[in-house]
């Protein structure tokens, strides 16, 4: 019996560590880029690095030990079925009674986990996490000031700067425009030739500036004017405090369990509900160990055909519908349909009525899933023609009659006969295990939109179009990671097979045997771009557009012509009150004109109003005035009715700057958009990364090929499972670098060709160097 039970636990507790690790990694993936870019600052401590990624893994953990109790519990009993292992167990004389309580064992261990994890780690990691990035937010505020872009992030400050130079502390700005729009009408400008940001603590920070001067004018009264000029000044900067709603659910999940406890007995009625609701949810969710192991333990008893793969399947429906019933439960909550404590624990109550039931038809009734199925293949074999392709295709063969017998794909010399075995598998894989990671990931969005869809009343058909909409960008992110696996199961099957070794034993050397996996990832890399060049954008953007209407936002506009401050063609900085896009009108303007040397003055132009003059393709000013400056002293002054300058001729297209996303445009686009947005001052760092990553990221399909082969070959005689956990370990390794990479690029620490091609040489040369090192 003791054999038995560490048999059956090792069996379930491998799948489960392998399913948490998946499910964490597709959780964790989600907010890698917005981490590593917190991190990667020069101002964050190697300490705070490892405490914010090591902060974010309980708070996937509430999520992830019930999915993977439930995939060890259904993939494990899946297998053991499909082998006759259980018929022999039972034969034996060990019941399902014996078997709920060998996996009983497991199941408690990872309630009593879950429990700890939910109660207390949790609120503690999310209340810390909180408090470190309040902390980092501003030592870290100079370094998100860019050359050359207008910040607007503190208050009443409007901040430019020409140029930085690195520091190991905080970086030196060269050449800074400071505009105070505490009196918006009247802007107080600010010139230094250097400055510095230095953090005061709190929610203050002091910015140091040398060798500049102040301008200050009176609105009503446009003679006078004044000028200050100084060696070192210093002006105080407030960083905004982004305060909670009372009703937000992040402050209360960040609150400690015993805190949360105590307004039940004394209740604040605004604040009860939501107390109530969050206390419910950290014991629902640990529970559902339980429930899904009461489910999953006969359904995978019961997949006598199909093995890993029927519970696989198993696995996905059963989580979507738990937690389509837990969200559906918590949105009901919220809304005060029902009490708190029945809402929440709704899914757990309807998955523990159907455990109970199951359990109870094994020893009587035995459920066989196999007989669900066979309606449909009775249906599916009606359609196929004859039955000796009927016994062919259901006979299993070995690898030699398998290429024989089939039809082929390729009737040239080239690809032969074993590249069209391989080619076939390789596709087969890559399709299923595609699929596979997509309906995954529909599934979460699912669940991440389901408050939303619930509360704004949306249709189903708009979900299922914006779902459709998603498909391809999922497609394309998953296809790299997809040929990684499937490399890994295609190579590791067939080395389990020996017939790796049949091939080199024939002559056949491994660089031939791979050469045709190779040509599949390159066309399959070679699609990609073609399909983000082509097809990819408009899918983005109709996606982007229905997530709003879920989201009960009202529909992007991709035009801004509210920005106020946009940097011109002629060293000229212009501010305007207003402006109208259709009749090319401005309200309230002011230009200024700087020397890019010497970053002072020349001229300065304020009129009431601007409109454009197509004849004289220049900007007429109405109702203003002008000064002119040598140096920080002015040396003329004058008002005028109407007028034109030379240096006011961009036309009104500049000032109608279109905001887009850089998914949202192929290669050609996102280039001219980045050319465009430059010249006006806007920030481009970030989308330069993701211009080069628009090469650079459909290469890493081949090299993801590449690396996957020696560790398919060296891997494949123990298992499968080994290889799905080495596909993970590369994944989360690869996705980690190019994210971290990427962050550093954001952030104008590398330059952005090599922050997006670095992971692809690196992950190249890795698999190059392993290749070589396989025994031909």
């Amino acid at each position: 019996m003791r054999i038995l039970t560490r048999y059956i636990l090792s069996e379930v507790l491998s799948h489960a560590a392998i399913g948490a690790a998946v499910f964490t990694f597709v959780i964790f993936t989600r907010d890698l880029g917005r981490i590593l870019e917190l991190v990667v600052r020069n101002s964050a401590p190697l300490p705070s690095v490892a405490e914010i990624f090591l902060l974010t893994v309980p708070t996937a953990l509430t999520v992830t030990i019930p999915m993977g109790v439930l995939v060890g519990i259904l993939i494990g009993l899946s297998r053991l079925a499909a082998d006759s292992e259980v018929t022999a167990m039972r034969a034996s004389g060990l019941g399902v009674g014996s078997i709920v309580r060998v996996l009983s064992i497991f199941v408690l261990i990872a309630w009593a986990l879950a429990l700890f994890n939910n109660l207390v780690l949790a609120p503690k990691s999310a209340a810390a996490l909180g408090r470190l990035q309040n902390k980092l937010k501003n030592s870290q505020a100079s370094f998100e000031i860019q050359p050359r872009v207008f910040y607007e992030n503190f208050r009443n400050l409007v901040l430019y700067v020409q140029d930085i130079s690195s520091t190991s502390g905080a970086p030196i700005w060269k050449g800074v425009f400071v505009a105070d729009i505490s009196d918006p009408a009247a802007p107080k400008i600010i010139l230094a030739k250097e400055g510095l940001l230095l953090n005061e603590g709190g929610d203050m920070l002091r910015l140091h500036l040398l060798n500049g001067s102040q301008h200050e004018s009176d609105p009503k009264n446009p003679e006078q004017y004044s000028i200050t000029t100084f060696a070192q000044t210093d002006l105080p900067v407030h960083v905004p405090v982004t305060e909670a709603r009372a009703s937000d659910y992040t402050p209360v999940a960040e609150m400690s369990t015993s805190t949360l406890l105590r307004p039940l007995a004394r209740p604040d009625p605004a604040r009860e509900r939501w107390y109530q609701i969050e206390f419910h949810r950290r014991m629902a969710l640990p529970t559902a160990c339980l429930v899904l192991a009461l489910v999953g333990i006969p359904l995978g008893l019961s997949a006598k055909k199909g093995g890993k793969a029927t519970g696989f399947v198993l696995t996905i429906a059963l989580v979507f519908l738990y937690y389509f019933l837990f969200l559906s439960g918590l949105s009901l909550a919220k809304q005060g349909r029902f009490s708190p404590a029945f809402d929440v624990w709704m899914a757990n109550l309807v998955f523990f009525i159907c455990g109970v039931v199951l359990l109870w038809r094994m020893d009587r009734m035995p459920f066989e899933i196999a007989s669900v199925r066979s309606v449909w293949t009775r249906i599916r074999e009606s359609f196929r023609k004859g039955r000796h392709s009927l016994a062919t295709a259901s006979r299993q063969t070995s690898a030699f009659e398998r290429a024989v017998t089939r039809k082929r794909v390729f009737h040239t010399q080239f690809p032969t006969l074993l590249d069209d075995l391989i080619v076939r598998d390789f596709f087969t894989y890559v399709v299923m295990i595609l699929a596979t990671f997509l309906m995954l990931l529909l599934v979460f969005t699912f669940f991440e939109l389901l408050s939303d869809i619930l509360h704004n009343q949306v249709s189903p058909i708009l979900v299922i179009e914006y779902l459709l909409n998603l498909t391809p960008y999922l497609i394309y992110q998953l296809t790299p990671l997809s040929v990684l696996l499937g490399v890994l199961v295609t190579f590791g099957l067939m080395q389990k097979a020996n017939e790796v070794t049949a091939m080199k034993a024939s002559g056949i050397s491994i660089y031939r045997v791979i050469f045709p996996v190779l040509v599949i990832a390159s066309v399959l890399a070679t699609s990609l771009f073609f399909f983000d060049q082509l097809y990819l954008p408009h899918a983005n953007q109709r996606q982007d557009e229905l997530r709003n209407r879920i989201k009960g936002k009202a529909a992007q506009t991709y035009l801004r012509p509210d920005r106020k401050w946009i940097f011109g063609e002629h060293s000229t900085i212009y501010y305007y009150r207003f402006f109208d896009p259709d009749r090319d009108q401005f309200g309230s303007i002011s230009a200024f004109q700087f020397d890019p040397q010497t970053f002072e003055f020349t001229h300065r132009i304020y009129a009431a109003r601007a409109h454009w003059q197509d004849d004289l393709h220049k900007w007429v000013y109405e109702h203003g005035w002008e000064r002119s400056f040598r140096g920080p002293a002015m040396e003329s002054f004058r008002d005028f009715d109407a007028e034109t300058f030379a240096q006011s001729d961009e036309p009104p297209q500049y000032f109608k700057k279109e905001v887009k996303q850089s998914s949202e445009m192929n290669y050609d686009e996102l280039s001219e958009y980045i050319r465009d947005l430059q010249q006006g001052g806007y920030d481009v760092v970030r989308l330069r990364v993701q211009l080069q990553k628009k090469l650079a990221f459909p290469i890493i399909t081949f090299v993801m090929a590449i690396l996957a082969v020696p560790f398919a070959l060296s891997a494949g005689r123990k298992g499968a499972l080994t290889g799905v956990a080495i596909s993970i370990g590369v994944a989360v390794i690869y996705w980690t670098v190019s994210s971290l990479f990427e962050a550093m690029g954001n952030l104008s620490q590398l330059p952005p060709a090599l922050a997006a091609w670095s992971p692809d040489l690196i992950f190249a040369l890795a698999g190059g160097y392993l290749i070589l090192k396989v025994p031909t």
